[in-house]
């Protein structure tokens, strides 16, 4: 936005032009004054240097008589040398003065100052300094005749004082009438100017008030007309901020609000304390900090000329900003606001920021509603895409499982205790529960399940590090524990009713269902008789892990074969199915992700760039007790102890020397305890230190046993032994 400052200039050319005249009548009249009154000063100092000799003249005569009265007297006696230094003294003075006032030259006062006089034209005056000058030429001689003399004992000065004192008395006679004269011949001419100069002064001090005068007139009707129209421009402005549905303003550099702004801007914001407000003071409460110091950081950049403003403008923190205000009824509610800001010009410069506010709330409800709708159908789709892709075993054991996970993280949070080491064992059992559930999740790509665990185990991770805690610490998992039973009951209802339309398109006789269909039908009827008897490791877990592991692969980016071929002829106890699933699950990322290295690394280490993975299953029978053994072996880095004793140390609890003191049972008990892990980075699959931690307590709740073997660079291998 710019202002042409053209119509400004030529709306005020008049007024600066009759300014200029008024100013220059002052400016002449001031410099005639100053004139006159320094012609008034010069014809004063002549006057005074008139008077001066005149004086002068008076003063050598009574020299000269006193000289005579005291001839005879000491000549070195000190009234004689006062009066002879007094009568030298006077002669040169006079004819000094007398040279100054014919010459227009420098005159000395009686202080010492020195003044320019000015050239006598006066005709009058000239003739009357002319005598003066011709008297003086006529005595000086004597005076210096006997001065020449006066001083000398030996010489006789009766003479030449004699001849001065007669000299003496007839020139200043001449002298003093001329010299009178001519003070009052320079008197008048300085009264005369004076009264010009006096008359000419008040000549120019009524025509400054007379154009004064018409100047105002002129001066007010136009601001008169000026106030009309401005007055008219005020009223439409203010029409228009009254009428406008957006909140207009003007921002300064300082960040204050301008004081005409939009009616509807006191809505927007909330509040009627606007005009003049700091905009920071304004928005502080509503807004967080992060985004109110943004904010004045992007307002800053738009005052910056070398910054685009179109660039810039994409930076706008405020865009769709939510904000904090009170409704109607004096309860806080959010509302959703958009700033636009453009520069207003003067000239080239950046004067102000126009801010143009408008309350998009409703827009982006909507379009918040959309999303979730949009998010419902896609989780409905991906959940429907798992249930016809899954074997409906799977799916009902998965829903069932979710269900058990979800009873146990909701029994262990109305757990009671209240120690800090209670509540640390409630974090590491809901952190195993979640990471479990996640894990079941990530196996049948139901990425909904997946992102609600993920962020419930960023909670719950923050939770591990915090140094207290206490038990509204753990409020916000609820919603998340909501959330997943939501989310687990409608693939449950999903598959419900798939099941009812198969048994509805069977019982009309459509011979055209799939056989898929009535395939996945029969199974759902069999699953809870499936579920009591033992059953075959290959079918239950072969196809499932295989899966799987493939996904893994594919998000880390790394080639990975899953030998299930131990797993054939093999029956897994209905009491150890589930837990079998699960802790093949975890065993199975942990050999991916930790075991298997990437294909560029595996040639380079001599291996071919496809990493295997080994599942084996077998029951055992002995003295009075059966058990069932499976295992997950890799042919990857094996168990890299370097890195575990580095993340100790790492933590600080134990010195390097400590640490390189462990035995390797105590580096793989630590290996197995909650929050570890030599995983830098988190993901989906690993990086929690939650994986190896479910399978120890997973094996401890069924009375089991763990078996690690790791040869460096070669495999790793974990051997579970639980009982039957």
């Amino acid at each position: 936005m710019s202002q042409n400052a053209t119509p400004a200039t030529g709306r005020y050319q008049g007024l600066i032009l009759s300014m200029s005249l008024f100013m220059a009548l002052i400016f002449v009249l001031l410099v005639f004054t100053f004139y006159a009154s320094n012609v008034l000063e010069r014809n004063s100092t002549l006057a005074n240097a008139t008077h001066w000799v005149a004086n002068d003249t008076q003063s050598l005569i009574k020299d000269i008589f006193d000289m005579q009265l005291s001839y005879g007297e000491d000549i070195t006696s000190p009234h004689m040398k006062t009066v002879l230094t007094r009568l030298d003294a006077t002669s040169k003075s006079i004819d000094t003065t007398l040279t100054a006032i014919e010459n227009a030259g420098i005159y000395h006062d009686s202080h010492g100052d020195a003044h320019q006089l000015p050239k006598v034209t006066d005709e009058s005056a000239i003739a009357q300094l002319k005598v003066a000058r011709e008297q003086w030429n006529v005595l000086k001689p004597r005076v210096d005749a006997y001065l020449a003399v006066a001083s000398d004992i030996t010489a006789d000065s009766s003479t030449p004082l004699r001849l001065a004192g007669e000299q003496a008395k007839i020139s200043s006679l001449v002298m003093n009438d001329a010299l009178h004269d001519l003070t009052s011949d320079i008197t008048g001419i300085a009264e005369i100017q004076a009264r010009n100069i006096r008359i000419i002064q008040l000549v120019g001090v009524g025509a400054i008030l007379a154009y004064f005068a018409v100047f105002i007139l002129i001066v007010l009707r136009r601001l008169r007309e000026s106030d009309a129209k401005t007055e008219a421009a005020r009223q439409e402005t203010a029409e228009i901020m009254q009428t406008v549905n957006t909140g207009l303003f003007l921002l300064d550099r300082d960040l204050n609000i301008g004081q005409q702004h939009s009616k509807a801007l006191s809505d927007i914001i909330g509040t009627n304390r606007l005009g003049g407000e700091n905009l920071t003071t304004v928005l502080r409460n509503r807004i967080s900090d992060k985004d109110l110091d943004t904010t004045q950081k992007f307002i800053d950049q738009l005052y910056n000329p070398r910054v685009k403003e179109k660039l810039v403008d994409s930076l706008n923190p405020l865009n769709k900003v939510m904000i904090q205000r009170e409704s109607e009824d004096g309860t806080s509610e959010n509302r959703y606001l958009d700033f636009k800001f453009s520069r207003v010009y003067e000239g080239k410069d950046i004067a102000r920021i126009l801010v143009n506010v408008n309350d998009i709330s409703d827009a982006v409800r909507l379009e918040q509603r959309l999303e979730q709708e949009r998010a419902q159908n896609d989780m409905q789709i991906e959940m429907l895409t798992t249930i016809l892709n899954v074997n409906p075993t799977v799916v009902s054991e998965f829903i069932d499982n979710a269900h058990k996970h979800i009873e146990k993280m909701n029994n262990t949070l109305k757990n009671p205790g209240s120690s800090q080491f209670e509540l640390q064992n409630k974090t590491k059992s809901l952190y195993r529960e979640m990471h479990s559930l996640k894990g079941e999740a990530s196996a049948l790509k139901l990425h909904s399940f997946t992102k609600i665990a993920s962020e419930a185990e960023n909670k719950l991770h923050a939770l591990q590090n915090q140094a207290t805690l206490s038990g509204n610490d753990f409020l916000p998992l609820t919603v998340h524990l909501d959330e997943l039973l939501s989310l687990s009951n409608t693939i449950a209802g999903l598959g419900e009713r798939i099941n009812a339309a198969a048994r509805n398109m069977m019982s009309h006789g459509y011979q055209e269902v799939s056989a898929r269909v009535q395939e996945d039908y029969l199974r759902s009827e069999m699953t809870q008789v499936a579920k009591e008897e033992a059953v075959d490791a290959k079918e239950e877990l072969g196809e499932y892990l295989e899966q799987f592991a493939q996904d893994i692969a594919e998000r880390q980016g790394k080639l990975v074969q899953l030998d299930t071929q131990g797993l054939e002829g093999q029956q897994i106890p209905s009491r150890l199915k589930t837990v079998t699933k699960e802790l093949c699950v975890q065993l199975l990322r942990n050999a991916i992700v930790h075991g298997i290295g990437s294909p560029t690394a595996r040639v380079q280490n001599g291996k071919n760039e496809m990493g295997t993975v080994k599942v084996m299953a077998q029951s055992y029978a002995g003295d009075n007790k059966s058990d069932f053994i499976f295992s997950m072996e890799d042919d990857g880095r094996g168990i890299d102890y370097e890195a575990i004793r580095q993340r100790i140390i790492a933590k600080g609890t134990y010195t390097e020397d400590e640490v390189y003191a462990f035995e390797k049972s105590r580096l793989l008990n630590t290996l197995f305890s909650s929050g570890f892990s030599t995983k830098d980075q988190t993901d989906e699959d690993a990086g929690r230190g939650v994986g190896l931690d479910i399978v120890k307590d997973r094996v401890k709740e069924f009375g089991g046993k763990i078996n690690v073997q790791s040869e460096d660079g070669q495999f790793c291998r974990f051997v579970i032994k639980l009982p039957m």
